[in-house]
């Protein structure tokens, strides 16, 4: 039987085993039900954690949402303290199947320079994307603000560089459109997120229907606001019981539903 938002809040945070989903409806007839998105979007790129990442969604046949800064050691001290990775290590992760998209030049607060240079700095970031990542298409690519610090300049230009971008703002959206650029999240820290994702999740939940996107960083102490590797595999084998929920990167829900 297919869970539900009660199921998933006696079973937060406890070690409850993965829920299968439902046999009984065709992908067809589960695809029209489904109305709540789960985009946990992992930014910053550390090595460790992002590689762990995404062997715990490919246990689940997912796709894990990874955004990377483009060059250098940003200068950000939740960020210096651990090994970032590299265009090889995310050319491998995004040919087995994760999206990997842009995350700053270096972690820039943009809303601390002038709409020229941050013009500028986001321009070079897409600029080391279109070469170093694979297949990229800036059209097709979600740029996310480094510290979710986006202007309404910036938010006005942007729609002209890349298919979309990610801010501060509400954590859930509306479900992904033709007419969307816009997506904002919502995060917590620097101390472990996981019962403000638990929370949510629950808002999520108890609405009709809506896009989820919670931005958190590393697993096992790394990052601002990090998550346990073992809290990720639970709270992912949990949503995939939900016969209404749907597990996407923010790119692949915009391909998807809104083309």
């Amino acid at each position: 039987m297919a869970s539900t938002r009660r199921d998933f809040l006696v079973s937060a945070g406890s070690a409850a085993s993965a829920l299968a989903l439902s046999p009984l409806a065709s992908a067809s007839e589960q695809d029209r039900k489904r109305r709540h998105i789960v985009t946990l979007s992992f930014d910053d790129g550390f090595k460790k954690s992002f590689v762990r990442t995404a062997e715990i969604y490919e246990k689940h046949k997912l796709s894990a949402c990874l955004n990377v800064v483009a060059a250098g050691l940003p200068d950000d001290k939740y960020i210096q303290e651990s090994p970032l990775g590299d265009f090889g290590l995310w050319n491998e992760l995004k040919k087995r199947g994760h999206e990997v998209m842009p995350h700053g030049y270096r972690h820039e607060n943009l809303q601390r320079l002038s709409l020229e240079e941050g013009k500028g700095l986001i321009r070079r970031c897409l600029d080391v994307f279109a070469e170093k990542l694979e297949g990229f298409d800036a059209k097709q690519a979600i740029f996310n603000f480094p510290y979710n610090a986006s202007t309404p300049e910036l938010e006005t230009w942007l729609p002209t560089q890349v298919r979309a971008f990610r801010t501060g703002g509400g954590a859930i959206n509306r479900l992904p459109h033709k007419e969307q650029t816009k997506l904002t999240c919502t995060g917590f820290g620097p101390a472990n997120c996981e019962k403000a994702i638990d929370r949510e999740i629950e808002r999520l939940l108890a609405r009709q229907s809506g896009w989820l996107i919670f931005n958190t960083h590393g697993l096992d102490q790394e990052g601002w606001g990090p998550i346990r590797a073992s809290y990720l595999e639970r709270l992912l084998e949990r949503l995939l019981g939900i016969e209404t929920v749907e597990i996407l990167p923010a790119g692949k829900a915009l391909a998807k539903y809104a083309g």
